[in-house]
């Protein structure tokens, strides 16, 4: 057995979910670099695109069903902690998910394997994938696994308080400080919802929706920071 089929075994031990569907895991595996150099090969794009929203889902239930109490504001900020590029390739590496990969020998020479990016992106399609294989049970399952010293860490500071962090984040690189707007409100007086863009000149702009304009503004910079990966 070679150096990866061994890491693939491990890989799914530490999953605790077989594949029926070998074929998943595999593609969830293969970078897109491989695909450039061999015709016909299916990479992991198209997976890690599922995989963002399945793991989005997964942590926001999860969320909710730990804390149903927190206001939308502290699970947005949390959410985005859990979800980020950063906390992905942390979960990648203690799941051993580097010496699986596929990659083109290029990628390999350059250090694909432990690049966050390149982790961060194999992880969302590797929980495609299982969604894919054996359904929402199946990916809660490995999702709870995998997650669990992520949620143990969630009342740090850096994830509490996401305009903070943007503001620093900013600052520290010579951009003028982040200008929130209300670009809508909608709704009954009640219980209005507040749409807020966020923009720092040379970084970009991200909008975000709250019950109220601070939890909007909050949810607004949490993913502009999730977006460049600053967290």
């Amino acid at each position: 057995m070679n150096k990866r089929a061994a890491a693939i075994e491990d890989l799914e031990r530490r999953l605790g979910h077989a594949f029926a569907k070998p074929e998943l895991l595999e593609r969830a595996l293969t970078h897109a670099s491989v695909s450039g150099t061999a015709g016909g090969v299916r990479d992991n794009e198209v997976l890690e695109f599922i995989g963002d929203r399945v793991i989005g889902l997964l942590a926001a239930e999860q969320l909710a069903a730990t804390d149903p109490k927190a206001h939308e504001g502290d699970l947005a900020v949390r959410l985005n902690a859990l979800v980020s590029r950063n906390a992905c390739a942390r979960v990648a590496r203690s799941a051993g998910l580097g010496p699986a990969l596929r990659l083109s020998p290029s990628e390999t020479k350059t250090g694909g394997r432990d690049q966050d990016s390149i982790l961060a992106g194999a992880c969302e399609a590797l929980m495609a994938a299982i969604y894919q294989d054996g359904g929402l049970p199946a990916a809660r399952q490995v999702f709870l696994r995998l997650w669990a010293e992520l949620f143990t860490n969630l009342d740090t500071p850096r994830t509490r308080d996401p305009k903070t962090t943007l503001q620093e984040w900013a600052q520290a690189r010579g951009k003028p400080l982040p200008v929130y707007a209300v670009t809508e409100r909608s709704g009954p007086d009640h219980a209005p919802t507040f749409t807020v863009v966020v923009d720092v000149d040379g970084l970009g702009r991200a909008s975000a929706q709250g019950r109220s304009r601070q939890v909007a503004e909050l949810a607004a910079a949490a993913q502009l920071l999730a977006r460049e990966d600053t967290q």
